[in-house]
């Protein structure tokens, strides 16, 4: 990865649509044969259901509620750590009261699932350009594998991903790179990269060793220039030439 925040590329046109229409040379020249995707703040914005959970959670426990854009950055370590960060914003984290309220989340999320959740705009025109090139799609995320494939499912998106892990599927969540090396490997293997939001997924794609294209958009709890990815996008038209470019 560059180690200059300056070096990394920012693609400052969108791919056009009709570009989705290439020819067989152009396919093989792709870069890569497998795209990763988190999910959370990266495939869709799952912000606001989250936000439901954890302040449903927080009001069984007699906790205030947290605002919906501090929930933003407290996402992406797994519902238990969202929790935990949630206590800790209102008051003292015994884990106790984590172990009592992720139960009141767990069962709130999963009944409120795909309630405000969205896939973010372009993702689909970027899938269909991805997969008209040959590349197979994946999923890693530190969500439940059952509850990604079920809000994948929701959205509509399940058909386009070859596989979708969680931690539970390797017994580890990321930066632990297992994951993600799973995700790969049940998509056919060969040269592969990581999208993401987070230093979580940043940290995941160095320790793999495997390039990382930065959204701008996401959950990350510093500014996107400071996760040191190979390239940024502001949005899904400018993936397809960002990737082209690595």
């Amino acid at each position: 990865m560059p180690g200059d925040a300056t070096e990394r590329a920012r693609v400052p046109e969108p791919w056009p649509a009709c570009s989705v229409a290439l020819d067989a040379g152009v396919m093989a020249r792709f870069p890569f044969d497998v795209v990763v995707f988190d999910l959370d703040g990266t495939l869709a914005d799952t912000a606001a259901d989250l936000a439901a959970a954890l302040n449903h959670a927080l009001e069984r426990l007699g906790r205030a509620p947290v605002a919906p854009d501090l929930v933003r950055r407290l996402i992406g370590h797994g519902g238990k750590m969202l929790l935990r960060k949630g206590l800790a914003a209102t008051g003292d984290t015994a884990e106790e009261l984590v172990e009592e309220g992720y139960g009141f989340l767990l069962d709130f999320y999963t009944d409120h699932l795909c309630v405000d959740t969205v896939a973010f705009p372009g993702l689909e025109l970027a899938l269909d350009a991805l997969a008209a090139r040959g590349v197979r799609l994946a999923v890693c995320t530190n969500k439940s594998e059952k509850l990604s494939r079920e809000l994948v499912e929701a959205l509509g998106l399940s058909r386009r991903f070859a596989s979708i892990v969680g931690p539970e599927t390797v017994g580890a969540r990321k930066p632990d790179p297992r994951s993600l090396a799973e995700a790969i490997a049940r998509a056919g293997g060969g040269r592969a990269i990581l999208v993401g939001d987070s230093i979580i997924d940043a940290d995941t794609a160095r320790v793999a060793g495997v390039p990382f294209v930065a959204v701008s958009f996401g959950f990350s709890d510093r500014p996107v220039e400071q996760l040191g990815a190979d390239a940024i996008i502001d949005g899904y038209g400018e993936l397809v030439a960002a990737l082209e470019g690595l």
